[in-house]
């Protein structure tokens, strides 16, 4: 799309056209694309400013992290501020300690879920393993779940042990599903007391988690 229609575009009243013009953005560089987009960071349609959000990803400079943190701190909506947590992950281990301090302040799942999803690829086990055991204290039972599969990926990192404590702590969980969850993240783990656990998962009185304990055994 041409720069002018671009342009035309974003004034549009239909945000569809503005979908389509901060989409177009993707194939300029980032001294012409980031002011366009931050000008739409308080678009008055989320769907909008979570395309601004994925456009600011792709274009790794320090004014659009910076719209980027603005996005994922300040914006109402969970979806916008989840999309801003995930492209603000784009930019490598610089953002680590960004989206900790989101996952401490935000409590809605989806952001939450989100960070503990794009931490996982960062390679910041201290900082992985700090908002995990965060999440396993949250009322979200998705959230919980989600922090014990961050957890198992922590497996011979600097913090395997300390992640194996957690999972092995749940174990004995009321869930089931969130004793299929342990049942998985102890498959990363070599160790004695990792597969002490997996056995008696294979006991366990329901044949979800039995399932979960089992599969892969063969192998």
């Amino acid at each position: 799309m041409e720069l002018n229609q671009i342009q035309t575009d974003l004034q549009q009243a239909d945000f569809q056209y503005r979908l389509k013009a901060i989409a177009a953005l993707k194939d300029y560089a980032p001294d012409v694309a980031v002011p366009f987009l931050r000008n739409h960071i308080h678009d008055p349609e989320f769907l909008v400013r979570s395309f601004v959000a994925m456009g600011l990803g792709k274009q790794k400079t320090a004014e659009s992290f910076a719209a980027l943190l603005e996005m994922m701190k300040f914006d109402n909506t969970p979806n916008v501020r989840a999309e801003a947590a995930n492209s603000l992950s784009l930019f490598g281990q610089v953002s680590a300690s960004h989206l900790v301090e989101t996952f401490f302040r935000d409590d809605h799942w989806l952001v939450q879920r989100t960070i503990l999803a794009v931490m996982v690829e960062l390679d910041c086990p201290e900082e992985l393993l700090e908002i995990c055991v965060q999440a396993l204290a949250d009322e979200d039972a998705t959230v919980q779940q989600a922090a014990v599969d961050a957890l198992g990926t922590l497996a011979n990192t600097r913090q395997h042990y300390a992640a194996l404590s957690q999972i092995l702590a749940l174990k004995t969980s009321d869930s089931d599903k969130m004793r299929m969850r342990v049942a998985y993240a102890l498959k990363h783990f070599d160790d004695l007391a990792a597969k002490t656990a997996l056995a008696e998962l294979r006991q366990d009185p329901s044949y979800q988690v039995v399932g979960a304990a089992l599969e892969d055994l063969a192998q």
